[in-house]
């Protein structure tokens, strides 16, 4: 059975017109969608606030059985939902099965959501019964971005729904289908009741309208920081609650006594998944002075050896970047770099969207491509001497994602990250992982904290409320 029939995947009408489907890496259309316009995102609203009264109140091991169900048919449907990401958002086919792993996770998690303690009984000086309870935020807002269409939707899609929310999702149009539809499609087949997740595709202006919405309290935003900052700017006049995860430009620390083949190994993944096209991507490769030069070398043989192509028809390491505004915004920064006085080790070269994986030798302060976030395959490389140096340049940047340290001395490595500001940080691993049971989110420029995952989703996607009953009305002064 086919889940994703372009006849059939947008059962409510869209008033901003059709737009096609374009694969990076031929720019072949794949299909037409319809884009929203704002007065979509208001009836989509409308119907969100209305259905979600009775979804709500329905028992929470009902909630549970419709996530648990939307897990499986991830599972079920990988095949078809696997070649939608690879052909739409450029992803070779393990970033796909990440992706596919992650959606299904995300929903079994959400399910044990679903029927968790929702409070506490409070100690009270009156005669009464004191408690809190959790209860439902309402409609949840979810703006998603084109990188893991279907991780950064579904990982605020599942938890909103089962906790007894409606929701509102935007998709980036250039993953509609990924990012959207097959989350509408799927929760459709596992007997999710209809008008609670509208799928509104579009560009600033729907999500302007989405942030302005009064029946949408809560937003869930993944993107860059300056969006991150207009959003939580509207939100914060407007005084709701904006969960931001934004841009990051994390470090990878390699101390002396790491072993240069397992360091390069974490770098190279950590610069080159999805083509660097992840908030979490290493972004600065800080290489102790000792192991500076092999280390460089190595990288740049690594790079060398990596196949760059169409994913959908070749066995390749990298795939396409996503249209020729990032591609251009990637090789202005390598230029830029090279400019500036960094050695352009290798890469910095582009067929198309195919764009070679690069690394830059060199770097300081001022290197437009390690100070700034790429989002592209570029590993810029810089020395350091001191362990306190690597703590004050891992810790001299505007984001505060994620952080990889590589050493023998695990102790050594987590008093390290202890020094600097970060969301996350794995020892004796690259910067980009992601669990649904772990919080999720970043500091300074990367955001407003872990917001997603595991008990975070409780905080994120409920308001906690206090309640007390009496036997009878309260006696009063007057």
């Amino acid at each position: 059975m086919t889940l994703l029939d372009p006849k059939t995947w947008q059962p409510a009408p869209l008033s901003g017109g059709d737009m096609p489907v374009v694969e990076p890496a031929t720019g072949e259309t794949l299909a037409t969608v319809a884009l929203a316009a704002p007065t979509d995102v208001a009836a989509a609203a409308r119907a969100a606030r209305k259905a979600r009264r009775d979804w709500a109140a329905t028992p929470g091991f009902l909630r549970a059985a419709v996530l648990r169900r939307a897990g499986d048919l991830f599972a079920e449907h990988a095949p078809e939902l696997r070649t939608w990401l690879v052909r739409e958002s450029g992803s070779i086919e393990g970033k796909a099965d990440f992706e596919l792993h992650v959606a299904a996770q995300e929903c079994y998690e959400a399910a044990a959501l679903a029927t968790r303690p929702t409070g506490q009984v409070l100690a009270s000086e009156e005669p009464r019964r004191s408690f809190t309870r959790r209860v439902p935020a309402g409609t949840v807002g979810v703006i998603a971005p084109f990188n893991a269409p279907l991780i950064l939707s579904i990982r605020s899609v599942a938890p909103a729904l089962a906790l007894g929310n409606a929701v509102v999702l935007k998709p980036d149009p250039r993953t509609a289908v990924c990012g959207g539809l097959a989350l509408a499609a799927v929760f459709a087949a596992a007997g999710l009741p209809g008008e609670l997740l509208h799928v509104v595709p579009g560009g600033a202006a729907v999500g302007q309208a989405l942030v302005a919405d009064a029946s949408v309290p809560v937003l869930s935003f993944t993107g860059s920081t300056a969006a991150g900052r207009a959003v939580g700017e509207s939100a914060g006049r407007l005084l709701k609650r904006a969960h931001l995860e934004l841009g990051g430009n994390s470090a990878l620390v390699v101390l002396e006594d790491a072993d240069v083949e397992a360091a390069v190994a974490q770098g190279s993944w950590g610069s080159y998944f999805h083509q660097g096209q992840i908030c979490m991507t290493t972004g600065r490769h800080l290489v102790h002075a000792s192991l500076y030069d092999a280390y460089v070398e190595a990288l740049a043989a690594k790079a060398d050896s990596l196949a760059v192509g169409d994913p959908y028809r070749d066995q390749v390491h990298l795939g396409p970047l996503i249209d020729a505004g990032q591609r251009g915004k990637v090789h202005d920064l390598v230029e830029a770099s090279a400019a500036d006085g960094a050695r352009l080790v290798t890469g910095g070269t582009y067929e198309g969207l195919f764009y070679r994986p690069t690394v830059i030798a060199g770097a300081g302060d001022r290197t437009p491509a390690y100070a700034e976030e790429v989002f592209g395959p570029v590993a810029p490389v810089r020395p350091f001497t001191t362990l306190d140096e690597a703590a004050a340049l891992a810790a001299d940047s505007a984001y505060g994602l994620s952080l990889g340290v590589v050493t023998r001395d695990t102790a050594r490595g987590l008093a390290l990250a202890d020094r600097i500001p970060t969301g996350i940080a794995h020892i004796n691993d690259q910067t980009v992982n992601d669990e649904a049971t772990a919080p999720f989110g970043g500091v300074a420029a990367s955001g407003t904290g872990a917001r997603f995952g595991g008990d975070a989703n409780l905080e994120a996607f409920t308001e906690l409320r206090w309640t007390t009953v009496r036997e009878s009305p309260a006696a009063h002064p007057f």
